[in-house]
């Protein structure tokens, strides 16, 4: 496949303050925060003109699934792109409930756990050749999965090991210190068809959106949401690439883990990468060196049959750069561009500064603080903007995104099809597949080649329909 569809799924944490004033529950919130959606949308669960997906989803987490795009750029920054619409519905959620007398601060947090035990995910999809056997690509890919946050971990305070079973999870530290992920402690299995009662590292559900004849849809559910645009385009990039070599069919040996989850929260907890990992086989190897020679084969795989897209370098240099500073404990040469190294280094200086241990509740703060997506408040963000994290889309670039869809995909025409049918008052319903004008049913326009970006059969039904007087609000 020379060009890839991928997604990504973003459930947010949401936060109401409140001191001294009135309280209101996390589904109120929801409710203020969703309320211009619903009048726009009719509807808590819509498609937007950016082609992408805003939704309330269990629990009460608003969630943002990109729409599909096929290249790296296009994909963070419609990624970063539900950052900002997210932002624009608290200011809005938080005009309107000063007018109702509700004087507290929402907080939306892109990270992984709340303070309560909860665990709310960022889900990866990826698109793949209907041939590519299931059994075979998750055997090689769990392994990276696992292995995998030594580059792309959102970093985690563990302030409180009274969490962590060392009877369960030998080998993990049981004081206080910091790990490669927030994600790690809450998986449960490798593989399920479900994401909520147990939380596996790939989901079986296949929906393909697309012909089920021709694709699948991998869903992998075990990633930490990350800020950083670096670490996100090593996060997809080098996925990609694992996945490009499997479906090739290259040789990448039998690293089965003995316990896949015992194992993920073990590589989590050893910031040396140098724990070393029970195989099925009986052989024993460390994380680290499983990502190398991950590495090996994609190097290996790229001088053979070139690169698929311009940014394989950089995510290649970037991946080995992590690894080396993971070998030789000097985190300096990632500390901007790698969520878990920004983090490590900005909490050891605070630490340092003020003498805390790991176990500090300030920590803790900050650790959530680091994931708060307001522009002006969120830790991240300020340290982006003194210059101690790296960009890799500009501002202008998720600006866009934000109003117009990729325009690689189907999702174009999605974009188009919403954007034209409000500005005509036409009455619609959309879907990842489906575009119908719904006082017309029967001329409904289903595009399954996710690559399409022309439609004549939906412009023709556009074209039908009278620009009513009043656009739809």
């Amino acid at each position: 496949m020379d060009r890839r569809i991928m997604g990504v799924e973003t459930e947010f944490g949401i936060h109401y303050s409140h001191p001294g004033t009135k309280p209101l529950t996390p589904e109120e919130v929801a409710r203020y925060l969703f309320r211009p959606v619903v009048e726009w949308g009719r509807s808590s669960n819509v498609f937007i003109p950016n082609g992408s997906r805003l939704y309330l989803d269990v629990g009460s987490h608003p969630e943002y699934a990109t729409a599909e795009c096929s290249t790296l750029p296009e994909l963070i920054a419609t990624d970063k792109a539900g950052e900002l619409i997210m932002n624009r519905l608290v200011a809005q959620a938080q005009e309107q409930m000063r007018e109702d007398g509700f004087e507290g601060t929402i907080y939306l947090y892109k990270n992984n756990a709340d303070s309560q035990g909860n665990s709310f995910g960022s889900h990866e999809n990826y698109l793949l050749q209907r041939s590519t056997e299931f059994r075979r690509l998750s055997e090689s890919l769990i392994p990276f999965l696992i292995t995998r946050q030594l580059m792309c971990g959102s970093g985690a305070v563990i302030a409180d090991s009274t969490r962590i079973n060392p009877d369960s999870h030998p080998g993990i530290p049981e004081t206080p210190h910091f790990a490669f992920s927030h994600r790690a402690d809450y998986v449960q299995e490798g593989i399920s068809s479900s994401t909520t009662r147990s939380r596996p590292i790939i989901n079986t559900r296949d929906e393909p959106h697309a012909d089920a004849s021709q694709y699948r849809r991998l869903h992998v559910i075990v990633g930490d949401s990350n800020m950083s645009e670096t670490t996100q385009m090593v996060r997809f990039g080098s996925t990609d690439l694992m996945l490009r070599m499997i479906e090739a069919g290259v040789p990448l040996k039998d690293f089965q883990l003995d316990h896949p989850v015992q194992a993920i929260r073990q590589v989590s907890h050893d910031l040396t990468g140098t724990a070393t990992l029970r195989l099925r086989n009986g052989r024993r190897m460390s994380a680290l060196h499983l990502q190398e020679h991950f590495l090996d084969h994609a190097r290996t795989f790229i001088d053979r049959h070139g690169a698929h897209h311009e940014h394989v370098p950089a995510v290649l240099e970037l991946w080995e750069r992590a690894l080396a500073a993971v070998r030789t404990q000097d985190f300096s040469d990632i500390d901007t561009e790698i969520d878990w190294a920004i983090k490590h280094r900005f909490y050891q200086q605070y630490a340092a500064r003020h003498g805390l241990g790991w176990d500090a509740a300030r920590l803790a703060q900050l650790d959530l603080s680091y994931h708060d997506i307001d522009p002006d408040r969120g830790l991240f963000n300020l340290l982006t903007r003194r210059g101690a994290a790296a960009r890799w889309v500009t501002d202008a670039d998720i600006e866009y995104a934000a109003e117009n869809a990729p325009a690689s995909t189907r999702a174009a025409l999605r974009g188009h099809f919403i954007r034209t049918a409000r500005e005509r008052g036409l009455e619609y319903t959309v879907d990842w597949t489906h575009m119908k004008l719904n006082d017309k049913p029967i001329c409904t326009v289903m595009v399954k080649d996710p690559f399409a970006v022309t439609s004549d059969q939906m412009e023709h039904l556009l074209e039908c329909f009278p620009r009513c007087a009043t656009p739809l609000e």
